[in-house]
């Protein structure tokens, strides 16, 4: 939800009984050290890529903090167990909690990554917690359709040594490059970027090792926001990736992506943006209303929220890209019924945060839907769309 604050907060804990915990901070922070980048094939890449059980064998992940141009090896990367105080809490099955990202949180927020500069000690915007609690659904919802034109792309690109090199903006955990690596044919070098050093970690564990003919998957992570995105800054790449990042940009921010993607000649898969449209089964007259009210909550301060998909379309378009859009939505049941109480509250709180007014009726709305949840009575459509651009080949890839 986009910068919430602790009114919905309290809406959340009278309906769910419970706290709104913290959001998790960067721990092992101090297993970071700083070695030099290294130069390879007229580029500079942030070093030894993560390859668990590649021919290697297991070594350090690479991470590029944005900021110095340096590179940093975290130890937990390294295929070692995480120390316990790496471990992430799960608090997907408490009733009363309210996971950071999915539900609303005390103090203002911003998406993880970001195009434009942005404080360097602001707190992160995602919970692992929750992240993985949704990896699931949404891997269930991306759009299949978009692979094979994805792959013709592919295929028709130049051959190179690490094989196609692939820019995940905003990994998160990594659960974009889980899904897609094993889907793709040849060797893959993924490049995770994400602001955030806690998420990293997990990416860089839990990163694939092969793609779907056996060939090897590589991962490198860089720390550090997504800031003044420019053709330099995707230089050799073959793909770039995201997902549940357009609506959480504005329109200046995809236009920046767009023209990156453009002038590097590297084609975009972004997935699971939402599409403003919700379906509960059964249905409450109090469905609509809210709905309209989290719709506008989600363009607060400028930002595109249900209307990125269409602002990105014309944006690739406008660069001579050829555009495929398709749907992609959560069908959540009483199998997902954690994720389903968490974007409840989120989508709940986040209305009552645009419509105060909306408060009494929503706190008894609330209670009787996560109860149905509970029972096993709900079934929801959160619906999104995934956008796949494929813009004209430039320079080396032709």
């Amino acid at each position: 939800m986009r910068r919430t604050t602790a009114t919905p907060a309290d809406l959340a804990r009278r309906a769910g009984g419970g706290r709104i915990p913290s959001q998790p901070g960067p721990r092992g922070a101090e297993n970071l050290t700083e070695v030099d980048a290294v130069t390879q094939d007229g580029h500079t890449h942030p070093g030894p890529a993560v390859t668990p059980d590649g021919p290697t064998g297991p070594g350090p992940a690479a991470v590029s903090d944005a900021r110095t141009g340096r590179r940093t090896t975290t130890a937990a990367a390294t295929g070692q167990p995480a120390p316990e105080s790496a471990a992430a809490p799960d608090r997907s099955t408490d009733p009363g909690s309210v996971i950071p990202g999915a539900g609303p949180v005390a103090g203002p927020e911003r998406p993880t990554v970001r195009l434009r500069e942005a404080g360097p000690d602001e707190p992160p915007r995602y919970a692992p917690e929750w992240l993985q609690l949704r990896e699931g659904a949404d891997a269930s919802a991306r759009a299949l359709d978009l692979l094979d034109p994805l792959r013709i792309r592919l295929a028709n690109l130049p051959g190179r040594p690490g094989g196609a090199v692939v820019h995940d903006l905003g990994c998160g955990t990594g659960s974009m490059g889980r899904w897609l690596a094993p889907r793709l044919d040849g060797a893959q070098h993924w490049v995770l970027h994400d602001r955030d050093p806690y998420l990293l970690h997990f990416a860089a564990v839990a990163s694939p090792r092969a793609a779907a003919d056996g060939s090897r998957v590589t991962v490198e992570t860089r720390r550090g926001d997504v800031a003044r995105l420019t053709p330099d800054a995707l230089a050799g790449a073959s793909l770039v990736t995201a997902s549940a990042l357009l609506d959480v940009l504005t329109r200046e921010e995809v236009e920046t992506l767009a023209a990156a993607c453009a002038g590097a000649g590297c084609p975009a898969l972004l997935t699971l943006s939402v599409a403003g449209r919700v379906e509960l089964t059964p249905a409450d007259p109090l469905d609509e209303e809210i709905a309209a009210a989290f719709n506008a909550h989600q363009r607060r301060d400028g930002l595109l929220g249900p209307d990125a998909v269409t602002v990105a379309a014309e944006a690739f378009a406008d660069r001579g890209a050829t555009v495929k859009i398709q749907p992609s939505p959560w069908r959540l049941g009483p199998a997902e019924a954690a994720l389903t109480a968490q974007w409840l509250r989120g989508w709940v709180g986040a209305a009552v945060e645009q419509r105060p007014e909306l408060a009494a009726r929503a706190e008894h709305y609330l209670a009787a839907r996560l109860a149905a949840c509970a029972a096993g009575d709900l079934h929801v459509t959160v619906h999104h769309s995934d956008l796949l651009a494929l813009p004209r080949p430039t320079g080396g890839h032709r």
